[in-house]
């Protein structure tokens, strides 16, 4: 979900589908509009972000008759939207798409009155009671929220790779590394996770290269020490990849390698390549107000998704630094909902 500067419209976005009370989206609109506006009533629930965990907690909550308002940012159904085919997702035997994936997920919220807000939040006011978010300029209210705006992964910011996001280029070993059975890979980065994903990527593949910008690792030692005993695994020192080949047709066949210390540049075969300088939080807007680690993801109490704000709840990969996957994502999503029913349950018997 993006955190940019606000706009200064409102708008939803509800594709022209017709509700299952069967009023159109006009109507729709124009309700949706008096709640998040600067109308004295507040929205119960308000969730931020629309990933597996925003859309969980969206049909959790909506099932509970809480009438949920998604903020769904710019890009709508988070970083599965950039997926190509998803397996390890239960109940889709056959496998998904990612994009169409999240469409289910979206379309199974929306049909028990799920109502969605397209924009941009800049600030969000946890000081006062009900709680106010700055989405596009304008003010939405609520009684409770759950964050679920999730991680970006930090990539090269060159064209080909987001060309070729999900068509040979990945930022998740766990998740892609399968679809690369007998094949050579490249990971870019030297920390943990690269050490990390490479090691796990040597299950599939018949070699892994790791190149990283320096001459040494960042890794922990043990992680280092794993991966240089590993067979499987070679190392390309003191390079940055300066362009990925391919097409999303046919898939990654090579990159280009820059050595950053002479300049020179040289091809390399290889059949993919994986992302693995780590992830950025979501989390720039509420600095300041939410307890966080010290990488920027929110702190929960253990066993709850309740930050230290009380009615304020976080889920999925904004509050995970170690599995992020979308099924997890859909379980704390889960958890936020219940958490916040009890919640506002609790205040109003008070």
């Amino acid at each position: 979900m993006g955190l940019s500067a606000a706009r200064p419209l409102l708008h939803l976005i509800l594709k022209g589908r017709t509700n299952p009370d069967g009023q159109d989206s006009d109507h729709q609109t124009a309700q949706v509009a008096g709640k998040t506006g600067m109308a004295d009533d507040a929205n119960k629930v308000v969730i931020l972000g629309s990933g597996p965990a925003g859309l969980t907690a969206a049909l959790y909550t909506a099932r509970a008759n809480l009438a949920p308002l998604v903020v769904e940012g710019t890009s709508p159904g988070g970083q599965l939207t950039i997926t190509t085919e998803v397996e390890n997702y239960p109940g889709f035997e056959k496998g998904i798409q990612g994009p169409e994936m999240m469409e289910v997920f979206r379309r199974q919220a929306e049909r028990f009155g799920t109502r969605f807000l397209s924009g941009e939040v800049s600030e969000t006011r946890f000081d006062r009671r009900p709680f106010e978010i700055l989405v596009d300029g304008a003010v939405v209210r609520a009684q409770s929220v759950i964050i679920s705006t999730g991680a970006s992964a930090k990539l090269l910011n060159l064209e080909s790779e987001k060309r070729l996001m999900g068509y040979g280029v990945s930022a998740c070993a766990t998740c892609d590394g399968a679809f690369f059975k007998n094949k050579e890979v490249v990971v870019v980065g030297g920390g943990d996770t690269a050490m990390e994903e490479a090691t796990f990527l040597t299950r599939f593949c018949t070699g892994v290269t790791v190149v990283h910008r320096r001459d040494s690792l960042r890794a922990s030692k043990i992680m280092q020490d794993r991966a240089k005993k590993n067979p499987k695994i070679a190392f390309v020192w003191d390079s940055i990849v300066d362009e990925i080949h391919g097409e999303p047709k046919d898939g990654v066949h090579g990159v280009r390698l820059k050595n950053v210390k002479t300049g020179a540049t040289r091809e390399f075969k290889t059949n993919g390549v994986f992302m693995a300088i780590g992830h950025q939080p979501n989390t720039t807007v509420f600095k300041g107000l939410l307890e966080m680690d010290d990488l920027g993801y929110l702190k929960v109490r253990p066993g709850s998704t309740y930050t230290n704000i009380e009615g304020v709840f976080a889920a999925g990969d904004v509050a995970d630094r170690i599995y992020r996957q979308a099924v997890t994502a859909a379980g704390t999503g889960c958890m936020a909902a219940i958490d916040a029913e009890r919640w506002l349950e609790a205040q109003n018997a008070g």
